[in-house]
């Protein structure tokens, strides 16, 4: 039998992981968007491999993204030490740390789901707007975006469905420390190895819940 709850402790991971998802999703919106923008909707040597490159993620073990991004953010590497310096802190076993995995892992989806969105207007009308002036920076807000509104809408939720969910990875690099790092996953994870199995339900029905409010609302809107 569970012990009784404290309630500020469970509640913990859930406004950690909300913060966490709600910054990596929009990070990796601003990504998407200018890597769609620049990379997929443009032909040059070498995009296969780049676009592979970008897309690993997808298919990796989250144990290797999350290796990757020790020896990237860790203290013997210069971002790490860069990091150290701009913030006085480590990237490592930081909330930070979780954010950034979660950028990672949720790219290649909001990617691939922005890239066939953008794909999907046009070329007429962008075509249009340069033989008028415009910029390609205004193609892509004034055209591109407003036309790409339902793409955009799936690939946020896409990307905050897939960091609210991220584990492996994070686990790796931010750890799992309470009231600091531990997300709803690691505590799931937490909850099980030591036999709370009321929270470890309790948890993964509040995923449950978003991820299905999340996927609902993406499918209401048309």
């Amino acid at each position: 039998m569970d012990r009784s709850i404290s309630w500020d402790a469970f509640f913990q991971p859930v406004w950690l992981s909300l913060r966490v998802s709600f910054i990596a999703s929009l990070l990796v919106m601003a990504l998407g968007i200018w890597a769609a923008h620049r990379i997929g909707g443009r032909r040059f040597f070498g995009k296969t491999l780049l676009e592979t490159a970008l897309l690993l993620p997808l298919v990796l073990p989250p144990t290797v993204v999350g290796f990757l991004l020790l020896v990237l953010l860790g203290r013997r590497s210069w971002v790490g030490r860069l990091w150290e310096w701009w913030f006085d802190q480590p990237a490592i076993f930081t909330w930070h740390a979780a954010v950034i995995a979660a950028v990672v892992v949720a790219f290649p989806l909001v990617y691939q789901t922005l890239k066939a969105g953008f794909a999907s207007v046009p070329n007429e009308y962008k075509d249009a707007a340069r033989l008028d002036g415009a910029g390609e920076g205004q193609v892509l807000f004034r055209i591109t975006i407003p036309l790409s509104v339902r793409s955009l809408a799936s690939a946020y939720v896409l990307g905050f469905a897939r960091a609210l969910g991220e584990f492996g990875a994070t686990l790796m690099v931010a750890g799992n420390i309470p009231g600091r790092t531990r997300t709803i996953p690691t505590a799931i994870y937490t909850a099980v190895e030591t036999n709370e199995w009321l929270l470890a339900g309790l948890w993964s029905a509040i995923l449950i819940c978003i991820a299905f409010a999340l996927l609902l609302a993406t499918r209401t809107r048309g």
